[in-house]
C-alpha cells in the first residue's frame, strides 16, 4: 500500500498530447508546474512568458534552441536553462531527432532546506537536519 502524499508517473512521449503530457494532477503536485514537452524536428512552441511563474527547461533528449529576447541558445540533452517570469521564450526543435524535455515552472519564494533525516529506519525520534546525518554506506555491488 503506498503512503498518502506518495504518487507515481511515468514519462510517455507517445501519448503527449498537444506536445505536452501533463504530469501535476497525476502526481498531485500542487506547489509547481511540471509537464513533458515533445517537438518533433521542425516544430516549435508558442512565443509567450509568464505573469508570476519562472521556468525550468531540462533537455532530456534531442536538441532544444530556446529563443529568448537576446537570441537563441542551444541546449542539448541533460542541459538546463531557467527563464524567469517576464522573458518571452520560444521553444524549437531544429535538430534532426526528437525534443523531449521536462518543463519546470514555480511562482514564489523557495524557503530553503526542511528536510528531516534519520540515520536508518530503525532510528527513534523526530529526526535532524540531512547535515548532522552522516551518508550511509553504499549497497553491495551487484
Amino acid at each position: 500500500m503506498t503512503p498518502e502524499g506518495v504518487a507515481f508517473a511515468r514519462l510517455d512521449a507517445g501519448a503527449a498530447q498537444d506536445r505536452f503530457q501533463r504530469l501535476r494532477a497525476p502526481l498531485g503536485v500542487s506547489a509547481f508546474g511540471i509537464n513533458l514537452i515533445v517537438l518533433e524536428p521542425g516544430q516549435r512552441g508558442r512565443v509567450h512568458r509568464h505573469e508570476r511563474q519562472e521556468e525550468v527547461y531540462l533537455v532530456l533528449a534531442g536538441e532544444l534552441t530556446l529563443v529568448l529576447e537576446d537570441g537563441q541558445h542551444v541546449l542539448g540533452a541533460h542541459d538546463l536553462a531557467r527563464v524567469g517570469p517576464q522573458v518571452r521564450r520560444q521553444l524549437l526543435n531544429r535538430g534532426p531527432e526528437r525534443l523531449e524535455l521536462l518543463a519546470l515552472g514555480g511562482a514564489g519564494e523557495h524557503r530553503g532546506r526542511d528536510g528531516i533525516a534519520w540515520a536508518s529506519w530503525d532510528e527513534p525520534g523526530e529526526g535532524r537536519t540531512p547535515q548532522e546525518v552522516p551518508l550511509p554506506g553504499d549497497l553491495p555491488a551487484a
